[in-house]
């Protein structure tokens, strides 16, 4: 438990809970937009580039394939779990944003898991950044699938379903990721190595200032949540442990790496915040974003970087080491 609360002291986190400080004291601590914008291309750009060159030097064997498959498959098993758990809760359209939220992923989330594990000196495979990137756009169209199915009133999101499968491959994130992706497979050890002082040198610094935003983000967030009810806030609360943990439980069928089997927790912990509502906003504007933007970035985001990610490696750990 010492260790677990050592790792609370990592300066990425600190900065993340000094945003959310600000804005509970009422502080005009502000990142400029242009800059915050500037710094998410930089981290995406960086995990996509340093994923593909990692991918270059793993063979197509049937671990790579399973974890894609499997990452695949939480990418439609959480958003239809997610749903059937809130539609007798909350509206239909409602419900789906919600479970496409938390069937996508969070790249943030991911980034600040990749850089724990490297301030604990823990490996990972660069596939692990393909499989993250392959998770995101499915869950959004699982999504707007489940509404199509259940709502009474479908027939614009019928209309607006191309649309959206069109929006949610041609998201800025996935293209970014995807073709930084492709670089870095492409690029040979003397390339990447040319460019490691951007991509590797440099991260940590410019990824707790990007958290210090998401903390100034999530903190005026929090208030939104008190509107909607109890059951809202503890499902916000509650749920990304219980998906961590089952994809815990599948990843550990395929891997016995400690850095893969987090990675893999963190994809099923997460919520999208970012191609989720701008999704949404286009195919389906009658669902809530007071819902579902504050539970993903309000609650589940803070809970998975401040408390979540240090559990899942404790768990990850004792269940590695009895196996």
């Amino acid at each position: 438990m010492g260790g677990l609360l050592e790792n609370l002291t990592n300066p990425a986190l600190l900065f993340f809970v000094l945003g959310i400080l600000a804005v509970q004291i009422k502080n005009d601590l502000r990142i400029p937009e242009n800059s915050s914008k500037f710094i998410s291309i930089y981290l995406l750009l960086s995990i996509g580039f340093k994923g593909g060159n990692e991918l270059s030097h793993n063979y197509a064997d049937s671990e790579v394939l399973g974890s894609i498959l499997l990452g695949l498959f939480l990418a439609i098993l959480v958003p239809v779990m997610v749903f059937f758990i809130l539609k007798r809760r909350v509206k239909t359209k409602n419900a789906g944003a919600i479970a496409a939220s938390y069937g996508s992923v969070s790249a943030v989330t991911f980034v600040t898991a990749i850089s724990f594990l490297e301030f604990e000196g823990v490996d990972f495979d660069g596939y692990m950044i393909a499989v993250m990137a392959m998770m995101e756009a499915p869950a959004i169209v699982v999504g707007i699938l489940l509404i199509q199915i259940f709502s009474e009133e479908n027939q614009k999101t019928k209309r607006s379903f191309k649309q959206v499968f069109s929006h949610s491959l041609n998201n800025a994130s996935v293209f970014l990721i995807l073709g930084s992706l492709l670089i870095g497979y492409l690029a040979s050890e003397q390339q990447a190595e040319g460019i490691k002082p951007f991509t590797t040198d440099i991260f940590k610094g410019f990824l707790a200032v990007f958290l210090l935003d998401m903390g100034i983000r999530a903190g005026s967030q929090l208030g939104a949540m008190k509107k909607n009810g109890w059951f809202l806030l503890m499902f916000a609360c509650t749920i990304p442990f219980i998906n961590g943990l089952i994809a815990l439980g599948l990843g550990s069928m395929l891997t016995a790496s400690v850095g893969n089997l987090l990675l893999f927790t963190i994809l099923g912990a997460g919520a999208s915040y970012i191609a989720v509502p701008a999704a949404f906003k286009q195919a389906v504007p009658e669902a809530n974003p007071g819902l579902y933007l504050p539970m993903a970035l309000g609650i589940t985001f803070p809970i998975n970087i401040i408390i979540g990610i240090p559990v899942y490696y404790h768990f990850v750990e004792n269940l590695v080491l009895k196996v």
